[in-house]
């Protein structure tokens, strides 16, 4: 099976040959097709639900919902359920009980706060009573992209489907509300309204990628490459593109990576999509920096201005 390689000897040898081992890979390849496919649809979603994920500050709202979703894939697993039903059921009702008593940061906070213990304390509490393999434990938390079947490749399609339309619905006036809620709503755009409906889109958002990722390494899709498209432009139309860029980038690549070694595939996605956010830090750091020479007087020009 994909993943499950012998260690090789020879120390660090070994290790390295874990990490990075490419033997058959041409064959292995042709046996990830749904994975590729599954790393499209959920680089394309996590790059343009994180915009507003961005936009709207909600990095923390993604941690506690996916504990929510890591405890309702676990309580599935334990029934003998669809885990992907059970992850995004967990996912909804967190989102929407962040949606509805967060209307202030603050409040939202202390309310997201309370609930990830409590998501996370369920997920442990399911895990533990669970018996069967512990690879399927291991898989919720840290992801397994490389068992995608069709079954659970049709409830991730379904799903990206839903969240699509919906991000096309409300883009315009949510990008309005996220950028200045007062006038947004002084226009007449239900604030509110869009804020519950985000963090449902959010919410079904988490539950597809912590079927890849894992729980515990969520924020690698749904912030990381918004951030990093962030630190280089701000412009409306160039953001959500460079976000999906981003994020298809560490999918795709940490699914090719992970396939030629036998760890999970979430520390080459989260590598990946780190070193895509510090490049785009440096950038704009010295983008930054050449704009504010260009802004400073030369001496000749304060000289002529005096």
């Amino acid at each position: 099976m994909i993943g499950d390689r012998l260690p090789a000897e020879g120390g660090g040898t070994g290790v390295w040959q874990q990490i990075f081992n490419f033997h058959d890979y041409g064959e292995l390849l042709a046996l990830v097709h749904n994975s590729l496919l599954a790393g499209a649809l959920l680089g394309l979603v996590g790059g343009l639900v994180g915009v507003f994920v961005i936009r709207r500050d909600l990095p923390f709202a993604v941690h506690g919902i996916s504990e929510l979703s890591f405890a309702g894939g676990a309580a599935a697993l334990l029934l003998g359920l669809n885990i992907v039903a059970g992850s995004i059921v967990g996912s909804l009702l967190a989102a929407a009980a962040v949606g509805a008593l967060g209307v202030r940061a603050r409040d939202r906070n202390s309310a997201i706060g309370i609930i990830m213990p409590f998501g996370l304390g369920l997920g442990v509490l399911f895990l533990s009573l669970y018996k069967g393999r512990a690879a399927n434990k291991f898989g919720i938390l840290t992801g397994q992209i490389v068992a995608v079947d069709t079954p659970q490749m049709a409830w991730l399609l379904a799903t990206s489907v839903v969240v699509l339309l919906a991000l096309t619905i409300v883009w315009k006036p949510l990008t309005f509300a996220s950028v200045d809620p007062e006038v947004a709503e002084a226009r007449g755009v239900p604030v509110r309204a869009l804020s519950l409906a985000f963090m449902l889109v959010l919410g079904l958002a988490v539950a597809l990628c912590v079927q890849i990722v894992g729980a515990l390494l969520v924020l690698s899709l749904l912030v990381t490459p918004a951030a990093a498209a962030a630190r280089i432009t701000a412009a409306t139309t160039l953001l959500p593109v460079l976000s999906v860029v981003f994020a298809l980038v560490s999918m795709e690549g940490g699914i090719l990576l992970a396939l030629g070694s036998s760890v999970p595939i979430s520390p080459y996605v989260t590598t990946i999509s780190f070193v895509v956010y510090l490049a785009c830090r440096l950038a704009g750091a010295r983008g930054n920096g050449q704009a504010a020479r260009n802004r400073r007087p030369t001496q000749h020009q304060a000289v002529t201005h005096d």
